[in-house]
């Protein structure tokens, strides 16, 4: 049986990531770099990298193709673009990134380390509202808020 980590470790063989300093150099080169924000709608409303495209990850692959509700036209036609995928901690944009792959874009990439390294990397965030988010709220927000009950038993 594999562990969610397993499973994020295998997509690291297929799947290259960049990491924050890395995307803002290829942000300058590439002004067709497609950077999609795989969290939930909540996660991305509060705070992400301004003109980024959100496609939760639970939507992602009818996302990718055409004649879905959930269809986003700049995605079906970004498999030959360079796509950035980027989530809170860089785990679920590797799935994501692997699950591309296999449905045929060429130059996909995850960030490494996700938002909170791009955070922790002083890049600007915006919210809701496109205002700057605050990086004092935005390592709040990052900080991990584990419930006891979502502790792995001791004994």
């Amino acid at each position: 049986m594999k562990k969610f980590i397993d499973l994020v470790s295998d997509c690291c063989a297929t799947v290259p990531e960049l990491m924050p300093w890395d995307l803002e150099e290829k942000r300058a080169a590439n002004p067709n770099l497609l950077i999609v924000d795989v969290r939930e709608p909540y996660e991305f409303a509060a705070m992400h990298i301004d003109g980024s495209l959100n496609v939760p990850r639970g939507i992602l692959e009818s996302a990718c193709e055409w004649d879905y509700e959930e269809t986003e036209p700049a995605l079906v036609q970004a498999r030959e673009r360079e796509v950035v995928l980027v989530c809170r901690s860089g785990y679920r944009s590797l799935l994501s990134g692997r699950n591309m792959q296999q449905m045929g874009y060429r130059h996909v990439y995850s960030l490494k380390t996700g938002l909170r390294g791009w955070k922790d990397y002083e890049q600007p965030l915006v919210g809701r509202d496109g205002a700057p988010v605050d990086l004092d709220e935005a390592d709040d927000y990052f900080t991990p808020k584990l419930r006891p009950e979502q502790r792995k038993p001791t004994a």
